[in-house]
């Protein structure tokens, strides 16, 4: 299957964010092809929570990833992640750390997207999250 760009993937999770009563907005916009996406996650402490693309060796064969996450590469709302696979890369950021951590991934690449999510629905049914 081939891969989503992407703005093609942001457009769709924000869409599914935003159907499931949620919000999400785009914090920083990158490349619209193959920009890597990370997700900002606030905890109900004012804390932010960081998902972002997983290790190449998170991907594993594919369908061991699928049997292991128990969603066949769909989220728990029934959508396929397009390939995409996240990993928590930081918890319990504040405010200055999170924007820290954004210039500093913009500094390494500056394709990538940065995309807040406020929704009771739990990370793991939106994206595939893989455990390093």
């Amino acid at each position: 299957m081939p891969r989503l760009t992407s703005e093609f993937f942001v457009s769709a999770l924000t869409r599914r964010v935003f159907n499931a009563g949620g919000f999400a907005a785009v914090m920083r916009k990158g490349s619209a092809e193959a920009g890597a996406i990370f997700l900002v996650l606030r905890g109900r402490d004012g804390l932010y929570r960081l998902v972002g693309p997983a290790p190449q060796s998170g991907y594993g064969d594919g369908a061991s990833d699928e049997a292991k996450s128990g969603h066949g590469g769909e989220t728990g709302l029934g959508h396929d992640t397009g390939g995409r696979r996240f990993a928590v890369v930081a918890e319990g950021l504040d405010d200055e750390a999170l924007e820290k951590r954004i210039e500093r991934e913009a500094r390494f690449d500056s394709d990538v997207w940065f995309v807040e999510l406020d929704t009771a629905t739990p990370a793991e049914d939106l994206v595939a999250l893989t455990t390093p």
